[in-house]
């Protein structure tokens, strides 16, 4: 993957944290079911790259464990609206910190999603 190789990203700085462990499963399960698997994705990458701001990191960490805890305010396993709230909360930190998502970060999201 490019984005493992820049100079910001490094495989080992993927620790195998519970919160990295829960985002993948349930990426995994449900990636073809949601409408912003990319954008997802590409805030993941964001959130864990060392560049990124303390405040942006945590803007977008709070909306990734939204996504991975299974306490939502609309339940993910209804069909249709399952996801709606995910979206919203992800779609509200993105724009947050639209400037800190650069293309290294969207080019690592596309490579991932062809991978799943």
């Amino acid at each position: 993957m490019p984005f493992a190789r820049t100079a910001f990203w490094r495989p080992e700085d993927d620790d195998g944290s519970a919160m990295s462990r829960s985002f993948w499963r349930k990426l995994r399960r449900v990636a073809a079911s949601i409408p912003f698997t990319e954008d997802l994705l590409a805030a993941y990458y964001c959130a864990f790259d060392r560049d990124t701001p303390l405040p942006v990191k945590a803007t977008l960490v709070g909306a990734l464990a939204y996504f991975v805890l299974p306490l939502d305010a609309i339940p993910d396993v209804l069909p249709v609206i399952g996801f709606t709230d995910d979206a919203a909360v992800l779609a509200t930190a993105i724009k947050l910190v639209a400037s800190h998502i650069h293309p290294a970060h969207r080019e690592a999201a596309s490579n991932a999603l062809a991978k799943l």
